[in-house]
């Protein structure tokens, strides 16, 4: 006999999470819904002898669907075949918003899903100011009320002794409309086993994913003959249930003014003021910067040494080889590329939880919105833009939390145009070298470019969004309806799971991608097609016989790059980068660079023979190389390579190109799709291609 299925329900910030944690503890995964985005989190509990199937369902406020997430709340509750139909759902309330959890529980009733309902938060009902009168609110429910605290685990143990209840039938509720009945009568003998309601649910939804294609064209055909349009039909359902609720509710649930919803009140005039609320928040997305980028910094530091301790050991003790070699620096190197994140990863997730928990961020959602919207954007995107300016990958995972799916996929495609910390070695070095360090109206010149590149990566995601948002389509429109929620201590134990599966997900899935690719580099940089790799050597000291140690290593280091398959490959590249002002030295930088943008500077360090280990914040270190690169010639021009024109071309080229692998295996894990992961490669790089093209041809 299969384990019972427990769904929880419910609307967004009601501790639903907080109870599925509280119910599964550390037996819980979370992984997608087959074939999309939309996370799904399922665990197991113990108990009553048995073992039971715990899923919580995104947080959703109603169940017509205008979301993906809540497209799924609809397929699973309306559909008994789905994998996951329930044996009982629970449905979550907490009493400053109970009337729209009501409205929930008696659409999932009504549907014919078995169910109870809990009210979570009791010991904040006194704080809030709410009285409720349970013994009503349980003979109008139809059901027994389970009061929980879900933060201290009042309650909890009862509800679980209670999970193997049957809720008897539900009657009453929601009764058609006499104008649409004529229509539900058609309805009716096309679903002749379904609930009224079910079949109402259905001819109100304009497509419904789990009926067939004929079955939906029947519906469309009964609309049409009637006059009616599905948006209509749900907007006087919710007119109606809520005018209903409200006044069955009078007598049953008692608000009074209090202390806690009058400091979140005062709390949002500041939060929300129109000039001031901006200038707290950007404020606080520059403490987010400075978190990712500077606190992480002593992390990530200490991870690369301990990596690069742990590749120096074992190239000690093990025996010399290609075997070896991979291992070292092609595997261990590569696992390297990918923990390396995880402090930033750790540290955006940390705010981003915390801006949740506390109800912050749907202040965030309701500030932004306005502006970004006629980008075909979210409130909510400006978490990932913004945290791009730190890293990509973290900004990316960050667009979970908007529940729209074409806005989700719009933010992931333009989140990587943002100028990331990753870039900025780049910019420092061609800055650098092409840019006078004078001044111009009392602001250094190089400090200005530097903005400049800044300025044009938010140019270039927000002209991408509306590029792309007259070309994606949706088949839901969004609308930003919803309830701030009061605030509150954030609960610590969602918080850290909330971090670690984020953490944890970029670690199994996204690194499975980073490394097959760190693998393949490695290999195309270490090995050759002919004795002039394998024999450098021997090579080098015919052409140059006085070099000897570093320098002798060094030149044998760039003289085997430039003949290993990287380097024929940057060759083999140069007809279509010498139009941008590049020579084949500088396509090979911009192959390595597809591990990870930063490379480029290493890569030219060993190209022109100084080592792969120059650190551009060391000012003789930096000067070197920037001299070096200076003096040398293009040979396809007879100029400097590092020119005026190749110079701007570079810049524009990494602005926009998508030179990150790692930020393509999150895109692809995000997405669900290689589709929009490679047409979103070849739209970046395309653009840069187009931007560093005109840029050189104006200014050779």
């Amino acid at each position: 006999m299969a384990n019972p299925t427990i769904i929880l329900l419910g609307n967004p910030n009601v501790g639903k999470t907080s109870l599925f944690n509280r119910l599964t503890k550390l037996n819980q995964k979370v992984g997608n819904y087959p074939g999309i985005t939309v996370e799904k989190r399922e665990g197991t509990l113990t108990a009553n002898g048995k073992k039971y199937h715990v899923v919580d369902l995104p947080g959703t406020y109603t169940l017509f669907p205008n979301s993906l997430d809540e497209e799924i709340v609809f397929n699973v509750l309306s559909d008994k075949n789905n994998s996951i139909y329930p044996d009982l759902t629970v449905v979550v309330a907490e009493p400053a918003t109970i009337k729209r959890s009501i409205i929930l529980y008696q659409q999932a009733r009504e549907l014919g899903v078995p169910a109870i309902f809990v009210v979570n938060m009791i010991d904040e009902m006194a704080d809030k100011g709410i009285d409720i009168d349970f013994p009503k609110l349980e003979a109008y429910l139809q059901t027994k009320v389970y009061k929980i605290s879900a933060r201290t685990g009042k309650g909890i143990e009862q509800l679980i002794k209670h999970l193997d209840e049957k809720p008897g039938l539900y009657f009453g509720g929601f009764q058609i409309p006499t104008e649409y009945q004529a229509a539900m009568d058609e309805a009716r003998k096309l679903f002749p086993l379904a609930t009224d309601y079910l079949t109402w649910q259905y001819l109100a939804q304009e497509q419904v994913g789990i009926l067939s294609p004929e079955l939906q064209s029947k519906l469309a055909d009964i609309r049409s003959r009637h006059g009616l349009q599905a948006h209509d039909l749900q907007k006087k359902e919710s007119l109606l249930r809520n005018d209903k609720t409200t006044a069955e509710l009078t007598p049953i649930v008692n608000k009074s003014q209090n202390q806690k919803l009058g400091n979140t009140n005062s709390i949002d005039k500041l939060l929300l003021h129109p000039v001031l609320g901006y200038i707290i928040f950007f404020g606080l997305l520059f403490l987010i910067f400075q978190a990712i980028y500077a606190w992480s910094g002593p992390l990530m530091d200490w991870i690369d040494g301990a990596f690069a301790d742990l590749t120096s050991y074992l190239d000690e003790v093990l025996p010399d080889g290609p075997l070896a070699s991979l291992f070292i620096y092609g595997i261990v190197a590569g696992i390297g590329g990918i923990v390396i994140f995880v402090p930033q990863i750790v540290i955006l997730f940390l705010f981003l939880s915390i801006m949740e928990e506390s109800g912050y961020m749907s202040r965030v959602v309701f500030l932004m919105d306005r502006w970004l919207k006629p980008f075909g954007l979210n409130g909510k995107s400006v978490i990932p833009l913004m945290s791009g300016a730190a890293c990509a990958i973290p900004a990316v995972m960050s667009a979970r939390n908007i529940e729209n799916a074409k806005e989700r996929l719009l933010t992931i495609l333009v989140t990587p145009f943002m100028t990331c910390s990753a870039r900025l070695p780049i910019y420092i070095v061609i800055i650098g070298l092409v840019i006078p360090d004078d001044t111009f109206l009392g602001f250094n010149m190089q400090g200005m470019a530097l903005f400049v590149m800044y300025l044009l990566g938010i140019i270039g995601a927000l002209f991408s969004a509306l590029i792309l948002n007259r070309i994606i389509k949706s088949v839901r429109s969004s609308f930003l309806i919803f309830e701030l929620p009061t605030y509150k201590m954030p609960d610590w134990k969602n918080v850290a799971t909330n971090v670690w599966d984020k953490a944890s997900g970029f670690l199994l899935d996204a690194g499975k991608i980073i490394l097959l690719i760190s693998i393949i580099l490695w290999v195309l940089g270490n090995f050759g097609p002919n004795d002039k790799f394998y024999q450098a050597e021997d090579y080098v000291t015919q052409q140059a016989p006085d070099l000897q140690g570093d320098e002798l290593e060094k030149a044998v280091g760039s003289y085997q790059l430039e003949h290993s398959f990287l380097g024929y490959i940057g060759m083999g590249i140069e007809p279509f980068v010498r139009p941008l002002g590049y020579d084949w030295k500088m396509g090979i930088g911009l192959i390595s660079s597809f591990a990870a943008r930063e490379v480029f500077v290493g890569t030219m360090a060993v190209v022109y023979s100084l080592g792969d280990d120059v650190d551009i914040e060391d000012d003789e270190q930096k000067n070197t190389l920037l001299g070096k690169m200076k003096s040398e010639i293009n040979a396809n021009t007879g100029k400097p390579a590092y020119n005026l024109a190749s110079g701007i071309s570079l810049l524009l080229f990494y602005a926009f190109a998508m030179q990150c692998m790692a930020t393509i295996a999150v895109v692809r894990k995000e997405t669900g799709s290689w589709k929009w992961t490679l047409i979103q490669t070849a739209f970046m790089t395309g653009l840069a291609y187009l931007a560093a093209f005109i840029a050189y041809q104006l200014l050779k």
